[in-house]
């Protein structure tokens, strides 16, 4: 396989910056030195691995891609930025023509989607880049669509407990609102309980104190109408490595699409696994 070229937007916040280095370090891909970045960020450059990677602030995204593309050649980008960001990034990608992996969770994901699908370009959109949790949803989405309306009846609790930094509910939460629906249990996504309190996290949960500022901690509560019987299914993550697999199987999986003719397809992290 050729080296695949990869920016990585969102440098310098923390999930970016550990995917970077993994890229870097990766022997399939070439590290792009350019990173798209906010309007508070006060750094011009990071240092990734040896890689002085200059951060562009919103005035210049276009131009900045725009240039890479034309110094460059064809590349993926990989999106780990602000929830706020998530679409205009989107947009702006699909506009310019560069197919690229969404990492970030939030904003108008429904608009997202649409976005690509007018483009002409693939993307990978996930609300979660995990390949073991995504292999537990698979599961959850199995049973779901084999077996509806198996929990019927039952009582639903779903907690969340992750960084104060984290802006938005967790979109892995959210996706499996939809599996248990279809399972015959109503429930919101507005009835996710989030926890952010470090001092809870820890007196509470018992999150490790190294891993308060970056961990994703989930519970999924089914209790009968009697309470006699309860299910729960937890997974709890501490660091951000975990991510680092998937969204390079995410690259490579992308790249070879993109170089296939794909347009305006939307493909999940489920796509990646199976490889289809």
């Amino acid at each position: 396989m050729n080296t695949v070229k990869v920016m990585v937007n969102g440098l310098p916040g923390n999930v970016a910056t550990i995917i970077a280095k993994n890229i870097a370090k990766d022997s399939r891909f070439n590290l792009l030195p350019q990173s798209l970045t906010g309007p508070d960020i006060a750094e011009k450059t990071i240092d990734i691995e040896g890689i002085a990677v200059a951060l562009a602030l919103p005035r210049d995204h276009i131009k900045t891609l725009e240039a890479m593309l034309e110094k460059d050649g064809p590349f993926i980008i990989v999106d780990y930025s602000h929830p706020s960001a998530v679409n205009p990034n989107a947009q702006l990608y699909c506009k310019i023509g560069i197919p690229f992996v969404m990492g970030t969770t939030g904003g108008d994901r429904d608009a997202l989607i649409k976005t690509v699908q007018a483009s002409s370009i693939p993307a990978v959109i996930a609300p979660n880049m995990a390949k073991q949790i995504v292999g537990f949803q698979a599961m959850m989405e199995y049973a779901a669509n084999t077996f509806p309306g198996l929990f019927e009846g039952y009582s639903l609790t779903i907690e969340e407990s992750h960084q104060n930094g984290k802006a938005d509910t967790s979109g892995t939460a959210k996706a499996m609102v939809g599996y248990f629906n279809k399972m015959g249990i109503p429930f919101e996504a507005s009835q996710i309980a989030q926890l952010r309190d470090p001092q809870r996290q820890k007196d509470e949960l018992g999150v490790p104190e190294e891993f308060l500022g970056g961990h994703g901690w989930h519970t999924y509560t089914l209790i009968s109408p009697d309470e006699t019987v309860k299910f729960a299914f937890t997974h709890n993550v501490n660091g951000r490595e975990i991510y680092t697999g998937g969204t390079a199987d995410a690259i490579v999986y992308l790249s070879q699409k993109a170089a296939q003719g794909e347009k305006g397809r939307v493909f999940s992290m489920m796509d990646v696994l199976k490889g289809v």
